[in-house]
């Protein structure tokens, strides 16, 4: 007798023909095919349908790592129809059409003018799996001519995927290459541009999961699961920019972290023992090179064990902390999951007592080495063990003094084996699940129970965590970097792409190991490196420090000073870096922004990877070849100045940006307000007493945001801030610039400095109706512009250019008779 089960292995399975329908609430629509068969559709808003398929049994709880109980309410859908036609069912947003087609229960999404947006091919189908009994739950659409697909997270790819595929699968990916997969993030959402229209495809399943972007078939692309459920969200813009934002609110963006983390932060495995620390610290002082964080990899603790200190190298860590706090220097310490199994070792021996570690399916802890060798891994799927490992951090964090924990080999990573073996169990929040669904949300969860113990015991300061391993959702615990990447002048390429892509991918709070991991930078690829880095969220060089050191003046002086040029940068940017988090945390925004995203209607920008915008107002264009002098680049439509010349030039071409080692080529919009601070040597060195707005001239009109809070605590959800908004009005005869103050927040600058870019000729200023006096400002540019000190309360600026007087000629005189 044939075994129907094995039978059933590796044949596709497919819904039967739909014989009812059910409006189950307001906005969840039930379908119900002859074979068992079923989709829940759920309306969550005019832009966002939530597909789920059941192929058997119950309908399972609904529970999501990715979208948190937390997510932030979203308008209902200001109208839902269903209608039933002769061989489908019909429903309308008022953005949206959703055909289900009775027959096969394949799919078809268009936008209210008909423009079919989403198209099943196969639609959803499965295959069930004998040997772990789950059922790989897949999905395929149609490929339309001219379809463009961006996102998922951290691929070390083009920054168009058409004609790849990828899986999601967290490997620990020491020096990986361009192509590599998978790596060490796991986030499931993607973007599709077609006839620039974009909408979002977010696969929620935990699972291993695969995306083939036409790779396999030209005409087809699909995504499938090792078990689960057909879980999606379809999600419309109809810009590029929406898709984020809505994928973001749905997944639930950070809060606002502290300032000092936007700083620059110094790293290396690894720095001990103190004395080493210190030096570090005084070398970064004595140059003058500004700095907020440094960090101590896994050689501070005794023998790898996770919270405790090496007495031989770090004897008085209290000590330590407080007189680098005192220099400005904040301690960020690493944390990984393996806990070694030792009996004098506390944490093992609470860990143990309580049942908090993974264990295998038939009861035995899972064992696995890593750095402490042989090591037990906490559940962080537990809620208790949740709250336990949050606890572990009073005393690193309350006592000692530290202010940021950074997670590693979090994927999780095991020596030699890779991870876990398939048959560990988790708690999985009451829903126990075997290590492939667990997997890929690991990291995240350890991500998550580390950032509870560091809010906790940082009150009312706020906490700072870095993982290497997410999933979907993870950006609301925890900021990133792109893992063990190479000193290479790919690697510097890989980075910027890599940083673009988190970010349209819900995860801004993103950066590189700057110079890179493995290997040794020569002085002028760290020198371009940093450059970029200036202008990714994340700012932190790390090494390893068996390639040799990696401090800014590791490369001899001319490289120092580039490197603090870079880096005072990024200091007088602050405002605007803030500013653009604010707009990341409060609306969903991408703080770094593909030049597709920028102007999709633009078709010279959808193979472009290059170029991004850092929030609304500037454009980067890393250097990433050696010996180059500068770099032909995209502008996107619309007018532009070059930061380091101010010339003005025309976007919707190619442009040379001149830029020699001192610069990284760099524009500015026209009409742009860009807030920036004098440059500190660290967050909080001391009071700001005032601050420079560098207007842009335009011939039109143009909006700029400032967001300040003074970048601590959580007083400004209490409503202790300040929305400032600036409207700008060019036109031939000179501008206008207005501010209206949204908060009572109060900083401890009084003026601003106004220096005004781009105006032609003589200018005469007002400010709130009074004559105000222009002085010449020198800019760090070496620039000399037109300035004036206002009130930060100001209402109106005034800017007018005075015309060129025309001399008179005196007419002949007539000649006397």
């Amino acid at each position: 007798m044939v075994n129907d089960l094995a039978a059933q292995s590796h044949q596709e399975h497919y819904p039967g023909e739909v014989i009812r329908a059910e409006q189950l609430d307001g906005n969840r629509f039930l379908f119900n095919c002859q074979n068992g068969v079923r989709l829940l559709l759920h309306v969550l808003s005019d832009k966002i349908l939530r597909f789920r398929y059941l192929t058997d049994g119950p309908l399972l709880p609904d529970f999501s790592y990715a979208v948190s109980v937390d997510t932030r309410p979203r308008p209902a859908p200001e109208q839902i129809e269903f209608r039933e036609k002769p061989d489908h069912y019909r429903l309308t947003t008022a953005r949206l059409i959703c055909i289900i087609q009775k027959e096969s229960l394949k799919t078809r999404v268009l936008d209210r003018s008909g423009t079919i947006l989403s198209d099943d091919e196969k639609g959803f189908h499965w295959e069930y799996d004998y040997d772990t009994g789950n059922d790989i739950v897949k999905m395929s659409k149609q490929v339309p001519a001219g379809v463009h697909y961006y996102g998922l997270g951290d691929k070390p790819d083009n920054m168009n995927l058409r004609g790849k595929r990828f899986t999601n699968w967290g490997s620990d990916t020491y020096g990986y290459t361009k192509g590599s997969d998978p790596l060490y993030k796991n986030i499931p959402f993607y973007h599709v541009l077609h006839q620039k229209i974009a909408h979002g495809i977010f696969f929620d399943n935990t699972f291993k999961a695969s995306f083939d972007f036409a790779a396999e078939r030209a005409d087809v692309t699909s995504f499938w699961a090792q078990g689960g459920e057909m879980n999606y969200y379809f999600i419309y813009g109809p810009t590029l920019m929406e898709v984020t934002q809505e994928y973001t609110l749905l997944t639930c963006p950070p809060e606002l972290p502290p300032l000092w983390t936007l700083g620059y932060h110094q790293c290396k495995w690894s720095y001990f023992p103190e004395s080493n620390v210190k030096e570090i610290a005084a070398g970064l002082r004595q140059r003058r090179i500004p700095c907020d964080a440094l960090y101590l990899d896994i050689d501070y603790m005794e023998g790898y064990r996770c919270f405790t200190w090496s007495k031989e190298h770090f004897p008085d860590p209290k000590r330590m902390v407080r007189e680098l706090a005192d220099d400005g220097f904040k301690m960020v310490v690493i944390i990984d999951p393996g806990i070694k199994i030792d009996p004098e070792y506390s944490v093992y021996q609470e860990g143990l007592a309580n049942d908090y570690f993974c264990r295998r399916g038939d009861g035995p802890l899972m064992k696995g080495s890593v750095w402490p060798g042989l090591c037990n891994f906490p559940d962080f799927t537990n809620p208790t063990v949740r709250d336990w490992w949050a606890g572990l951090f009073r005393e690193l964090v309350q006592d000692i003094g530290v202010k940021g924990v950074w997670n590693d080999m979090n994927e999780p990573a095991v020596f030699e084996k890779g991870t876990f073996p398939p048959d560990v169990r988790f708690h999985y929040d009451g829903l126990w699940a075997s290590h492939q669904k667990a997997h890929n949300i690991y990291g995240m969860q350890m991500a998550r129970a580390t950032a509870q113990g560091m809010k906790q015991f940082c009150h009312p300061n706020r906490p700072f965590t870095i993982t290497r391993s997410t999933y979907s959702g993870g950006q609301r615990y925890s900021s990133g970097w792109t893992g063990d990447n190479i000193a290479s002048w790919e690697h510097l390429w890989l980075a910027n792409i890599q940083c673009q892509r988190l970010s349209i991918s819900g995860f801004s709070f993103i950066g590189s190991d700057i110079g890179g991991f493995v290997d040794s930078p020569t002085g002028e690829l760290y020198a371009r490196w940093i450059a970029l880095g200036a202008f990714h969220p994340f700012f932190r060089t790390h090494s390893s420090g068996d390639h040799g050191d990696q401090e800014p003046w590791s490369f001899g002086d001319p490289v120092t000073d580039l490197a603090r040029h870079f880096i005072e940068l990024r200091y007088r940017l602050l405002p605007y870096m803030y500013t653009t988090f604010w707009q990341y945390a409060e609306q969903g925004l991408p703080m770094l922004r593909p030049l597709t995203f920028l102007d999709q209607n633009d078709t010279e920008t959808y193979l472009r990877m290059a170029e991004f915008g850092l929030g609304d107002n500037l454009l980067v264009c890393p250097i990433t070849q050696a010996g180059a002098e500068g770099r032909w680049m995209y502008l996107p439509r619309g007018d532009w100045f070059y930061y380091w010349t101010d010339a003005p030039t025309a976007g919707g071409s190619e442009v040379w940006a001149a830029a020699d080692l001192t610069r990284i080529p760099l524009f500015v919009r026209a009409g742009a307000v860009v807030p920036m601070q004098p440059v500190l040597q660290y967050v909080g060195e001391k009071p700001i007493e005032e601050l420079t707005l560098h207007v842009y001239y335009k011939n039109g009109t143009a909006e700029s945001v400032h967001y300040d809070d003074g970048g601590e605590g959580y007083a400004y959800q209490e409503g202790q801030k300040t929305v400032r908004r600036f409207a700008l009005t060019g036109s031939e005869t000179g501008l206008t610039l207005t501010q209206a103050i949204e908060g009572d927040y109060q900083p401890s600058y009084a003026t601003y400095r106004v220096v005004l870019h781009g105006l032609p000729g003589p200018i005469t200023v007002s400010a709130d109706g009074q004559p105000a006096v222009v002085t010449e400002a020198t800019l760090e540019t070496g620039l000399t512009l037109p300035s004036l000190v206002v009130p930060v309360s100001f209402g109106e600026v005034r800017v007018n250019v005075v015309p060129p007087v025309v001399a008179k000629v005196a007419a002949p005189a007539t000649p006397v008779a």
